[in-house]
């Protein structure tokens, strides 16, 4: 029934929620190579792989779907896919849509409590570059982009950044270790976080700007690069975002 043979160590028991570890799993082994794209596994193969039952394994690939990392196949089977370089440009437009304006509105009159909530996520970040986390990394980073979104007192462009965010994870689109270092990613925080102190809003906005547009077409040329698709990494993210940047 399968195509596709799983050398995957099982799950440690009562190490945090089985969704969520064979989120881990898959991701893991799909970026070492153990589980290739295109290949056809089964949920029964996967389970027994991973020492668990099927019900958290088909929750975990529902969630891994829904963002486009895998697609289901007849007979309990499914395939891995690679992140599509659209969806990562169409993603980022969005992003810049919304993360731009939040940012120019707290940084014209950010409050201490932000500027020291700031401050403490960029000492993590640091520490977690120098350690070599990459998944502690990635998650100051995230606190650090929502900081400014709730600071901005919109709930709905917060949930979606969140939601949007968690896609890409899922997705493992990441430039850490592969275009860039954690202590690039780091560099590129510190302006936005520097002009948000000193009021700054014109300075912060293009700080962020830079920052996602990098991260951006990065990402987006990694992706064409691991589908070995005959497209134009340039082109795919000038219409996403053209209308954005000018």
């Amino acid at each position: 029934m399968t195509d596709g043979v799983l050398d995957l160590p099982p799950l440690e028991p009562a190490a945090g929620r089985r969704m969520e570890q064979t989120i881990a799993a898959v991701r893991s082994a799909v970026d070492d190579g153990r589980m290739t794209p295109g290949v056809k596994y089964s949920v029964y193969q996967l389970a027994e792989a991973l020492g668990i039952s099927r019900t958290p394994v088909r929750e975990a690939l529902l969630q891994l779907e829904q963002v486009g990392l895998i697609r289901f196949e007849q007979r309990q089977g499914f395939r891995i896919l690679l992140p599509d370089p659209k969806e990562i440009a169409d993603i980022f437009a969005v992003r810049l849509s919304l993360e731009i304006p939040a940012v120019r509105r707290v940084a014209a009159q950010p409050t201490p409590g932000l500027c020291k909530r700031l401050d403490d996520e960029m000492a993590a970040l640091r520490a977690a570059a120098h350690s070599g986390d990459e998944s502690l990394f990635a998650h100051h980073d995230q606190l650090l982009h929502d900081a400014v979104l709730e600071a901005a007192d919109n709930a709905r462009a917060r949930a979606i950044i969140s939601s949007l965010r968690e896609t890409t994870r899922l997705l493992g689109a990441s430039t850490a270790d592969r275009t860039r270092s954690l202590f690039d990613i780091d560099a590129e925080h510190r302006p936005i976080v520097s002009a948000i102190v000193d009021r700054d809003a014109p300075r912060a906005e293009a700080a962020l700007r830079d920052h996602l547009v990098s991260t951006g077409r990065l990402l987006v040329a990694q992706a064409v690069r691991d589908q070995q698709a005959d497209a134009d990494p340039d082109s795919i993210w000038f219409c996403a975002t053209a209308h954005l940047l000018g």
